[in-house]
């Protein structure tokens, strides 16, 4: 499994004109991150067509922008939370505190219809999707290179820009928001594209063809909604290209933990029962875990040092609340 990917988003001191477009002097200091890959990473070909992201912050927004190639650009959804991955879309997610617990959703389409949403937790461990949870103050335009729609032409893509209020964002989020330099957020982008043909003068979804699932950060499986693989994404407020990104010395211990995880999972699934020790997991880690079961649940534990230095211990229960803890 490869490492997240990372990302230095720095402080802009512009004001954001929506038009949709990247091209303006508003993203000119920001960093494209790597192009996208297949959601399970290098299991799959690379993607048929180009995506990729750029992002600033000021003290009201986390700004992203987007830019991807694409022929026959098409859309036909128009009303507020849709279910909008069943057209062409892009889409971002966000766990500010990286517990994998009460992240955001974002959906959008080529016509600017959006879907907003927040998983109280990820759906493998039953956490609900909350539909009626909403972004006040978000901002969105769409660009098109070409024309929407019209299967006659070939068009060269579409580009989005956004603006999430972090007021919004820190409804939920247990850290700092707006985040102060230096500080990481578990952030992850998903474009899904469908196959399609031309009848009768439109664009038209083949049967039977699951969608692709591109992405920035590879999840290892065809799951989005996986947070511990999101991207990591580092808040600076250096000047733009000067600052360098640090890896969170607790990743590690953090890792392991989840290993432990996604192992008592398929322990329980295969015997009916959580494993009471790391020998029946088949785990051997350098990193000293510990191991607490009951009938109900479990919790692993391990120590790890923060961005500080400072001693502190995670923690990982069978729902995947992933915490730490004092020292």
């Amino acid at each position: 499994m490869t490492e997240p990917r990372s990302y230095l988003c720095y402080r802009s001191s512009e004001l954001l004109e929506f038009t949709g477009c990247l091209d303006k002097p508003f993203w000119q200091h920001a960093p494209w991150t790597e192009d996208f890959v297949d959601i399970e990473g290098d299991l799959q070909p690379l993607p048929a067509f180009r995506t990729r992201v750029k992002m600033l912050w000021d003290d009201q927004f986390l700004y992203i922008g987007v830019e991807m190639e694409e022929p026959h650009v098409w859309a036909t959804l128009t009303e507020h939370d849709s279910v909008i991955f069943q057209d062409n879309d892009f889409e971002v997610f966000i766990d500010p505190d990286g517990d994998n617990h009460d992240y955001y959703e974002l959906e959008i389409n080529a016509l600017n219809t959006t879907w907003d949403l927040r998983l109280v937790k990820p759906y493998r461990d039953g956490g609900p999707a909350l539909n009626e949870w909403e972004i006040p103050g978000f901002r969105s335009a769409v660009s098109i290179a070409g024309t929407l729609n019209d299967p006659s032409d070939i068009d060269t893509g579409w580009s989005v820009e956004m603006a999430f209020p972090w007021a919004a964002l820190g409804e939920y989020a247990r850290c700092p928001c707006p985040p102060g330099d230096g500080d990481q957020w578990r952030i992850n982008f998903s474009r899904v594209e469908w196959d399609i043909e031309v009848a009768d003068g439109k664009y038209r979804k083949l049967p039977d063809r699951p969608e692709h699932n591109w992405v920035w950060s590879p999840q290892g499986a065809i799951d989005m909604h996986r947070p511990e693989r999101w991207g990591c994404v580092q808040f600076s407020t250096a000047a733009p290209g000067t600052a360098e990104y640090k890896p969170d010395p607790s990743m590690p211990a953090r890792e392991a933990l989840m290993r432990v995880y996604h192992a008592q999972r398929a322990f329980r699934e295969a015997n009916g029962h959580w494993a009471g020790s790391l020998t029946e997991l088949g785990i051997e880690e350098p990193t000293a875990i510990e191991l607490e079961t009951n009938g109900d649940g479990y919790l692993a534990r391990c120590q790890a040092t923060n961005k500080d230095g400072a001693p502190v211990r995670w923690q990982v229960r069978e729902d995947s609340l992933l915490c730490s803890l004092a020292g």
